[in-house]
């Protein structure tokens, strides 16, 4: 008798009957084959820049499949699934912070050894970054225009994130179907003073405030992190894209997708 298992369906698994592997599945040849380094001869700490940001835009990928989720469940009430998914979120989001540590093990002399290959290409052309920061509350039409290195995919994603509601959005719906009023900012801000003052009753949408607080701020986290690494690496250098590099970076430290959240705390 064979020592494969079979399945209802008539899958067979196991090392003899089976119909897809590991590497086929994850695609690992086309994976793999991606990390083109541009130096020549290759430098060395080249092939650990390029992994670590494609890295991070498979994460993104996966932020954005997971905060898409939690605003439509938001939206659709439900409440107990998006709370789930943004506990996930802040697990992705604290990988990403720490992921700076990796690349902060280059010394700025290696990455001076193939910097002048990226230009102009800029981790400001990040397109699904803007997104996350579109599907989060911080909408910037200007960005589209900005930016010139748009493929028409790539702009579209970006108009219809600018269009579609965002997580901030779709709590102002939780707290409206929980009879709260959400007319105007002031209205708001009552409401969430009702909110932290009876989590007893309104406990969910206390969960979720500080569900979205907490992906501000490890978002926050991440570019603090990112514009020191930067820093350390170039200094106060243009960055390759034009940018004005770290002090672009620095103006944006500040931000914050629910100041009314953070507000909250000095109202208590």
């Amino acid at each position: 008798m064979s020592g494969d298992r079979q399945d209802p369906t008539g899958r067979e698994f196991g090392e003899e009957g089976s119909r897809l592997t590991y590497g086929s599945y994850l695609r690992l040849p086309q994976l793999l084959s991606q990390q083109v380094l541009e130096s020549e001869p290759p430098a060395h700490d080249e092939l650990l820049f390029i992994t670590i940001h494609q890295a991070y835009e498979l994460w993104f990928k996966q932020l954005l499949h997971e905060l898409g989720a939690a605003r439509d469940a938001m939206l659709d009430g439900r409440v107990w699934w998006a709370l789930h998914l943004l506990r996930r979120v802040a697990t992705i989001e604290g990988v990403l912070v720490h992921q700076v540590d990796v690349i902060e093990t280059m010394t700025p002399q290696d990455f001076l050894e193939f910097r002048h290959r990226l230009a102009p290409a800029s981790g400001f052309q990040s397109v699904q970054f803007r997104e996350l920061e579109f599907v989060s509350g911080h909408k910037d039409p200007a960005f589209v225009e900005r930016f010139r290195g748009l493929t028409d995919d790539e702009r579209t994603r970006l108009h219809r994130r600018l269009a579609e509601p965002s997580l901030w959005d779709a709590y102002l719906a939780v707290l409206a179907r929980a009879g709260l009023a959400v007319d105007d900012d002031d209205a708001v801000r009552a409401s969430l003073l009702v909110v932290a003052r009876d989590r007893e009753r309104l406990g969910q949408e206390w969960e979720l405030a500080e569900g979205l607080v907490e992906h501000d701020r490890l978002q926050a986290s991440w570019r603090a992190r990112h514009v020191t690494m930067v820093e350390r690496q170039i200094g106060t250098k243009s960055g390759t894209g034009g940018s004005s590099g770290a002090p672009y970076l620095r103006s944006r430290l500040d931000l914050r997708f629910y100041p009314l959240l953070w507000e909250l705390r000095g109202a208590l």
